[in-house]
């Protein structure tokens, strides 16, 4: 288990346990994070899920692939930071991710 902290647009954080193997988006829907939508459910077919990786955990994160960087296309206010929360599964190489929540999905 990891534990991700989701921060919305407001600063807000809610901090939640997350199972290894599971995605960061299935720990927020999970959880009843608000700003995640999810509504392709994990498929990489929407940007829904879209959030902004700390600074501190891009590396360890990893880049998206080539399929997600073109849902991020459809995405809101995309920055260098910006992953599909879906497509970033959970380890406990990733406890004390952060992550946040853009003002609004596509």
């Amino acid at each position: 288990m990891a534990k991700i902290h989701y921060v919305d647009h407001t600063g807000e954080t809610r901090t939640v346990e997350v199972e290894n193997g599971a995605t960061v988006m299935e720990g927020a829907i999970r959880n009843a994070i608000p700003g995640i939508e999810a509504e392709c459910g994990g498929a990489c077919a929407c940007a829904t899920c879209h959030v902004y990786v700390d600074e501190a955990w891009r590396e360890k994160v990893g880049p998206p692939s080539p399929m997600e960087e073109d849902m991020l296309d459809f995405g809101f206010d995309v920055r260098p930071n910006s992953r599909l929360s879906c497509q970033i599964k959970v380890s406990d190489e990733l406890d004390g991710l952060s992550v946040s929540t853009p003002e609004r999905q596509a």
